[in-house]
């Protein structure tokens, strides 16, 4: 994992991006927080959180890798990964 990677996705940042994304509080989004379960996120409202992590940090993610992101945590792992893989 690249410096690079790590220095490109603050946990902040992106835990302010994923409460804007859901319409949801900063404040609710926890880091094992799960939108889905906690916070009634549909499956369009899921699906428009990967296209907002796809655009802000230029990744792509697979149709299984989709599922996996369900809380500040996973999205962190999954972005900070495929950042790693670009480097």
């Amino acid at each position: 994992m690249s410096i690079d990677a790590v220095a490109q996705l603050d946990r902040e940042e992106l835990r302010a991006l994923l409460a804007e994304t859901i319409d949801a509080d900063v404040s609710e989004v926890g880091d094992g927080t799960d939108f889905v379960e906690e916070l009634g996120v549909d499956s369009l409202m899921a699906l428009e959180v990967v296209v907002v992590l796809e655009r802000t940090y230029g990744v792509k993610f697979a149709e299984h890798e989709m599922r996996t992101v369900r809380t500040l945590d996973s999205a962190y792992e999954e972005v900070l990964r495929k950042l790693g893989e670009r480097s």
